[in-house]
């Protein structure tokens, strides 16, 4: 009896990670990849070109509403959208990253998101005018810094403590330069901040590094921070618009 032939896989195949460790492969393998990664960078960037200038909150997607943390995201979204006139960009999925898009969609301002597709589907957030969904996380973490002017960490797991110490990597490193971080939730953030001690005890990060961070519970503090920063650093650029011949949508 002849077997059913199997389903042809695709090239890259996003439920299983394992490719990523099976060390070199066939040079059409490679250059399939590159093409699959720039077609995500092409894809983020026609998607997101016109939504800035921004501000981009990380944090949990496991915080429900009614949590505390949950809460104050939505305001933070909310006084972002209204006291700094910038748009709020998330992760696009649920927990933090929807509370700050919900306080900026339900007060009448700008609200966008670069979500990411998962084995298990993250699904999007309803309070976005605009998002897109990318396949790799690293071309999610250039997306989600590109387009922004500062950055709000709210409390969050592994993903979270990716996204800030990947993104303070490159302030400290001037990279980017003399872009707003705060960190909000002293009390969460607290062990971070004795082993980021620590750190300058043994020499491995310079004192001045500690200042890069602002730590509150205070969203009138992260506010005025960040009102600071941009005030002090740049002239914040108005957002772009759309050349028709283009086919460009805003």
């Amino acid at each position: 009896m002849i077997s059913e032939p199997e389903k042809r896989k695709p090239f890259i195949d996003q439920r299983h990670g394992d490719y990523y460790l099976e060390g070199p492969k066939s040079r059409r393998f490679e250059l399939l990849f590159i093409i699959d990664v720039l077609w995500e960078f092409l894809k983020g960037i026609r998607a997101l070109h016109f939504v800035g200038p921004c501000i981009t909150v990380f944090g949990s997607a496991r915080f429900k509403e009614g949590s505390v943390y949950y809460e104050q995201a939505r305001e933070l979204g909310k006084r972002i959208a209204n006291d700094l006139g910038m748009t709020v960009m998330t992760g696009g999925g649920p927990g933090i990253m929807e509370a700050a898009n919900r306080g900026a969609f339900e007060s009448g301002g700008r609200s966008v998101g670069c979500n990411i597709k998962l084995p298990h589907e993250q699904s999007e957030n309803p309070y976005m005018q605009k998002w897109v969904k990318i396949k790799y996380f690293f071309v999610r973490k250039v997306l989600l810094v590109k387009y922004s002017y500062g950055f709000v960490i709210m409390p969050g797991g592994v993903g979270t403590m990716d996204e800030l110490y990947e993104t303070l990597t490159l302030i400290q490193t001037r990279t980017v330069t003399n872009f707003p971080m705060v960190l909000m939730g002293t009390e969460y953030y607290k062990p971070m901040l004795a082993m980021l001690e620590k750190m300058v005890e043994q020499g491995t990060i310079s004192p001045e590094d500690l200042g890069l961070l602002k730590v509150t519970d205070s969203i009138d503090e992260a506010i005025e921070h960040i009102s600071l920063y941009l005030m002090t650093n740049y002239q914040v650029q108005k957002r772009r618009k759309p050349i028709w011949w283009l086919l460009e949508k805003g």
